[in-house]
């Protein structure tokens, strides 16, 4: 099976796939990017978040995978209320943390150059984190993340560790990276929409050939004219400065 086949099959296989998350579903806020990326021929998603923030009551035993040993007091891929987190707080009697978790993407790429548009549109928007892992199966995923995140602990052992005036200020900032986290996935989808319009998924053989090696760096310059347009705030802007591109093998 060569790999325009085989990629058509993880592609037709994942579409198939249940939705297992706890929601069932694609969040509201990035149904439409997650359909953009689906309808390519060269991209599907495998998993994603709009972004959250959620209190978490964590396992007291630190030995154990937390991941696997903790109840969620509250959710929302929306702003939140400080009463809403004193509510939580009450009900619980163990060590709860208090996290806002930004726009994560997960996108399976045909080949190593739509990973490189998706990467550098990712970029440009904002999410500073993003970067490729090439598998040893072949499997090329872009991820798209951002590091502006929250994570404070509330309680331990029952006992709240904050005052309601500190619960207020954690909420209004959690708030806020709400607000720029919703401002990053609408410019990530205008810079998609444009990028897929002005340049279709191309195949490229030589850049295919270096994702052999274990680690290595791509430099390109940015120049006039470029097919992904600069979809960065003023702050986030980069200039003429070489943009680095680094894959990792997925071991």
């Amino acid at each position: 099976m060569d790999k325009e086949a085989t990629f058509s099959h993880w592609k037709q296989q994942s579409a198939r796939k249940l939705d297992v998350s706890r929601k069932g579903n694609v969040d509201g806020d990035i149904e439409h990017t997650v359909r953009l990326i689906n309808e390519q021929h060269c991209y599907f998603t495998s998993s994603s978040c709009s972004g959250r923030i959620i209190m978490v009551n964590e396992a007291q035993d630190t030995s154990v995978i937390q991941k696997q040993n903790c109840t969620w007091l509250f959710v929302t891929h929306q702003l939140c209320k400080a009463s809403e987190v004193v509510a939580a707080l009450e009900k619980s009697t163990g060590n709860v943390v208090l996290k806002f978790e930004p726009f994560v993407l997960h996108v399976q790429c045909r080949a190593l150059a739509d990973a490189q548009l998706l990467h550098t549109v990712a970029i440009n928007s904002g999410f500073r984190n993003s970067g490729i892992t090439v598998g040893k199966k072949g499997k090329i995923v872009m991820a798209v993340r951002s590091t502006h995140g929250l994570e404070v602990p509330l309680s331990q052992n029952g006992k709240c560790l904050v005052s309601q005036e500190y619960i207020e200020f954690l909420v209004q900032t959690a708030n806020k990276k709400m607000e720029e986290n919703i401002k990053r996935i609408t410019r990530f989808h205008s810079c998609l929409y444009v990028a897929l319009q002005k340049k279709d998924c191309v195949h490229d053989e030589s850049s295919n050939e270096k994702s052999s090696s274990p680690v290595y760096t791509r430099r390109r310059k940015r120049k006039e004219g470029n097919s992904i347009p600069n979809c960065s705030s003023g702050e986030e802007q980069q200039s003429d400065l070489e943009l680095g591109l680094t894959l990792f093998n997925d071991v």
